[in-house]
C-alpha cells in the first residue's frame, strides 16, 4: 500500500478528529476500548459490519461511505480518483446521490459531488460545524440558510459557516453541485 493510499482506519481517524474527539472520548461514547479503536484507526484490526454500522450511526454518516472504492494502481492510490472509482456516500432512497471526489478524508477538507433528484428535499434544517462552499454546476436548488431563502442556479455559489441549512429541488431536472467542506464530515 502506498503512503498515499486511502484506508478505512485513516478515514475513521479523520472523522474522529473532525469532531474534535480524543480516542478516550470516542471509547467512552461507543463503549469500546481505546486500544481497539487505536488498532482500527491504524488498520491493525478490521471492524465487523456491525461495528461499521455503529461508527456510521455515531458519526451520522451513511454506512455506504465506508465501501465502494475501486482499487487504484499504486502510483494513483490516494492521489487520483477515477470517475468509476468514486466512493458513494449517500443513503439510497433520499433523492440525493453524493460521491466523494477527494481521494479520502485525511485532508483539511473534502470535496463532494451532489446530485439532487427532481422533488428531493431536506425538510428539516441541519447544522454542521463546518465551513462549506457550494458551486452549482447545473440545475436549480432552493436553499434556506438560517431561515433566509435563496434560489441557486448554474454558476452560482454559496457559503455556510455552521448555519442551519435545508434545501429542496422543486424542479423537473436534477441539480448538480460541488461542495468543499472543512473539516471533512463524511
Amino acid at each position: 500500500m502506498s503512503s498515499h493510499s486511502r484506508s478505512l482506519g485513516a478515514d475513521l481517524r479523520a472523522l474522529r478528529r473532525a469532531r474534535k474527539l480524543t480516542l478516550q472520548d470516542l471509547a467512552a461514547r461507543m463503549g469500546r476500548s481505546v486500544g481497539w479503536l487505536s488498532q482500527v484507526e491504524r488498520d491493525i484490526s478490521s471492524p465487523s459490519i456491525t461495528e461499521l454500522r455503529a461508527f456510521a450511526t455515531f458519526y451520522d454518516v451513511p454506512l455506504a461511505m465506508f465501501f465502494g472504492t475501486a482499487e487504484a494502481p499504486e502510483h494513483e492510490a490516494g492521489r487520483v480518483v477515477r470517475r468509476g472509482a468514486r466512493r458513494m456516500i449517500s443513503d439510497p432512497g433520499t433523492g440525493l446521490h453524493e460521491e466523494l471526489l477527494s481521494p479520502d478524508l485525511t485532508d483539511d477538507f473534502e470535496v463532494i459531488l451532489s446530485t439532487f433528484a427532481p422533488g428531493a428535499r431536506r425538510p428539516d434544517a441541519h447544522v454542521r460545524h463546518t465551513t462549506e462552499i457550494v458551486h452549482m454546476v447545473s440545475g436549480r436548488l432552493v436553499i434556506w440558510l438560517d431561515g433566509d431563502r435563496f434560489e441557486i442556479g448554474p454558476g452560482d455559489s454559496f457559503r455556510t459557516r455552521g448555519e442551519a441549512l435545508r434545501w429542496e429541488n422543486p424542479h423537473d431536472a436534477p441539480a448538480v453541485a460541488v461542495w468543499v467542506i472543512s473539516p471533512p464530515v463524511y
